[in-house]
């Protein structure tokens, strides 16, 4: 039985998978043997970020678990792995939900306070005033309230926002949240939106969701700020809601296609802040990431359902199994 590792591990966290599955071989692949070692893992941790020949691993026949270190799950998520009956997909729903926050809020009052444009000016050495806008009393929109939709409204309430969202389980609205309605409802609450924040997943039918009508839903003079997945806007969509003024500004951490090519409008619109995906990154990341799995190995081994367990078809968790910060 072997566990096949393929995140930036060091001893430590080897050591301490190891001790929560005795009677499992560790192997940490890397992305360098990942593609290699994958089809003779019975669990896999980690996030292949290199092509995995994904039929191959399904014709071996061993894999039975799927433990993600991140949220998303596009590189896991492949049609064999979908079908099967066999394996078992969690994630990392949640977990760096904090990390996202802060990387929200830089984006968030970058754009609001014009800090691209103020930016431009400190390199040419220009000591330039000009307005900028505010965040107090406005509505801001959670599209997607998951891990990280959820703890965003707590951390947001204070800033005297009305907070309105929707997700494909609108459950358990938290205290924070003035409104929570289904994913259907997403036009309406860009209607009401000053500010638009995107935590939902990708999958077959959130990609390309923001197009150029979702954009002229939206309040003319609002802010889109997206810590999802790139590929649920449309760049040219986006890029011509700017170019137009219908949108105010745009803080994005990831984009449509990634790197962002240097062609990309958006790269010199004053109105736009990028950071390259590091939404989730945090000094702890690794740490964390194994402390889930040591968690996760101990309930799957024992026969308890596992946190963050993802509906393979939606590519995201109930939830109800999303982890908390529970103590094992």
């Amino acid at each position: 039985m072997r566990i096949v590792l393929c995140y930036p591990v060091g001893k430590k966290h080897i050591d301490q998978i190891q001790a929560a599955a005795p009677d499992f071989e560790v192997v940490n692949a890397g992305q360098e043997r990942i593609d290699e070692l994958l089809p003779t893992a019975d669990i896999f941790i980690g996030h292949a970020k290199v092509p995995v020949n994904w039929d191959r691993v399904l014709q071996a026949g061993k894999l039975r678990w799927i433990q993600s270190s991140a949220a998303g799950l596009d590189h896991c998520l492949v049609p064999g792995v979908i079908e099967s009956d066999e394996i078992v997909v969690s994630s990392a729903s949640g977990l760096f939900a904090p990390q996202v926050a802060e990387q929200t809020f830089s984006l968030l009052f970058g754009v609001i306070r014009r800090a691209p444009l103020f930016f431009r000016a400190e390199a040419k050495r220009e000591f330039v005033r000009l307005p900028t806008d505010d965040l107090r009393g406005k509505t801001v929109g959670i599209v997607g309230l998951g891990g990280n939709g959820r703890f965003l409204a707590r951390v947001l309430a204070p800033w005297d926002v009305r907070i309105i969202a929707t997700d494909f389980y609108p459950v358990d609205c938290p205290a924070e949240v003035s409104e929570l309605w289904p994913a259907d409802q997403l036009d309406r609450l860009l209607g009401e939106s000053d500010v638009v924040i995107l935590t939902l997943p990708l999958n077959g039918d959130t990609k390309g969701v923001f197009d150029a009508e979702r954009f002229a839903t939206m309040k003319r003079g609002s802010y889109l700020i997206n810590v999802a997945r790139g590929s649920v806007v449309q760049e040219q969509a986006l890029c011509e809601a700017l170019a137009s003024g219908h949108l105010a500004g745009a803080g994005l951490d990831v984009t449509e296609v990634e790197p962002l090519p240097p062609e990309s409008l958006l790269w010199d619109d004053p109105k736009v802040m990028i950071s390259p995906h590091v939404g989730a990154q945090s000094a702890r990341r690794v740490d964390d990431s194994t402390a889930l799995a040591v968690i996760n190995l101990r309930r799957y081994q024992s026969g308890l359902p596992v946190y963050n367990r993802v509906d393979k078809r939606l590519g995201f968790p109930h939830p109800s199994s999303v982890y908390r910060g529970q103590a094992d």
